[in-house]
């Protein structure tokens, strides 16, 4: 009599220990935060762009352009032609700046440096 209460509370326990237990692993893959695009906008971006990148389809991310803007960043088809126009003509900038531009001076006062009355660090991010 004794060995079958004995049995029946270890039984309990071990019951009540696997339903915490499915409890809380369900609750923690509710919880992953995917930081991709899983969905893209087809509308077309009016917002000046000031960086871009590529981001490769990989479950549950999807393929797409992750436009930066002073708004936020905004995942677009990249098959759009819209798109593809915005890229080129971001990446045109970027070339005829870097031609333009004078080459840094050859060591620096501080680590920020005054460009027309505004701060602006001198270290990449």
């Amino acid at each position: 009599m004794e060995t079958q209460r004995i049995l029946m509370r270890s039984l309990a326990v071990v019951f009540i220990a696997s339903v915490i237990w499915t409890i809380t692993v369900s609750a923690h893959s509710k919880e992953k935060v995917y930081t991709c695009c899983t969905a893209v906008s087809t509308v077309e971006l009016t917002d000046p762009v000031i960086g871009f990148r590529m981001q490769k389809q990989n479950l549950p991310c999807l393929m797409a352009i992750i436009f930066q803007t002073e708004r936020g960043e905004f995942c677009c088809d990249p098959r759009k032609f819209w798109v593809q126009n915005k890229v080129m003509q971001f990446m045109r900038a970027q070339i005829n700046k870097s031609q333009t531009s004078t080459p840094p001076p050859a060591s620096s006062i501080s680590e920020h440096t005054h460009v027309t009355g505004s701060t602006q660090s001198t270290e990449s991010s």
